[in-house]
């Protein structure tokens, strides 16, 4: 999934940079067509000048057939020069506000690939480019790392009984629930149907339980509340702690495996102990 969705953007990343380049080409376009025209009056100054200064005359002189002919001749060079400037500006101010544009749309894009549509968590893409990133981090360093499953109970079923709007709204309650639980440096995304995944850095197996009772208090909680027939929402949850050296993948297949342990054997209804591999 990761590498498809780079290939999409990355062409379109470095025709943008072309075309910045294309921008500073033609900036420096400019520059040089300006000093031509200084050049040019500038020659066409010393082409009066240096002849009565070869031959030593104090005072210029100018025929006066031609002072017309240079005056108007300088102007007009002035003015179609200043014209043409002010045209190659606005087509540059505008080319900028395009590429800022497209800039931004493309940033746009980028961040909107790396959410669920549904419940706007972080999605699996993220998880691919934030993982290797926590887990380097985590070693090289020596911070706790745990991974944090999380699946909801019978969802298939509740789907089947009260139709797909409602699963999508259990979705969402799901994930309101989980914004309530973690903190803003835990990373929490949908990691496939009705299951999650929570990235908890420095916290350790003991803190990140703690974090699993709160979660299971506000489900309590949101269940003396919610009246849609018969259904109470259960989740149950599998974590696990990154080893010295260890791998991600060994991490996500301990929790996943204590999670499906918690499914089948419920110890509380209101509070998980997970079991310790």
């Amino acid at each position: 999934m990761q590498s498809g969705r780079n290939e999409e953007f990355i062409p379109r990343f470095q025709q943008l940079i072309q075309e910045v380049r294309t921008l500073d080409h033609r900036d420096s376009s400019m520059w040089s067509i300006g000093l031509l025209v200084l050049l040019i009056v500038a020659a066409g100054f010393l082409a009066l000048v240096l002849p009565n200064v070869m031959w030593g005359i104090s005072t210029v002189r100018i025929d006066p057939r031609f002072l017309p002919q240079l005056f108007f001749g300088l102007v007009a060079l002035i003015i179609l020069f200043n014209i043409y400037a002010l045209e190659k500006k606005r087509d540059l101010q505008n080319a900028r506000e395009e590429l800022v544009r497209q800039l931004v749309q493309c940033e746009a894009a980028e961040a909107l690939s790396l959410l669920d549509p549904l419940t706007e968590l972080f999605n699996r893409r993220y998880l691919d480019l934030m993982l290797p990133k926590e887990v380097s981090r985590a070693n090289r360093y020596g911070r706790k790392l745990t991974i944090l499953m999380i699946d909801i109970d019978d969802f298939q079923s509740a789907n089947l009984q009260f139709g797909h709007p409602f699963g999508d709204k259990i979705l969402l309650e799901v994930a309101r629930l989980l914004r309530k639980t973690f903190h803003s440096s835990d990373i929490v995304a949908r990691y496939g149907g009705d299951e999650f995944l929570a990235l908890l850095p420095e916290t350790s197996e003991m803190d990140a339980q703690h974090t699993v009772n709160r979660l299971q208090d506000f489900v309590h909680e949101w269940n003396e509340f919610f009246r849609e027939g018969d259904y109470k929402l259960g989740l149950s949850c599998g974590l696990a702690s990154l080893s010295p050296g260890g791998e991600i993948r060994e991490v996500i297949e301990a929790a996943d495996a204590q999670l499906y342990f918690q499914k089948h054997h419920k110890l509380s209804p209101t509070r998980i102990h997970a079991a310790r591999s």
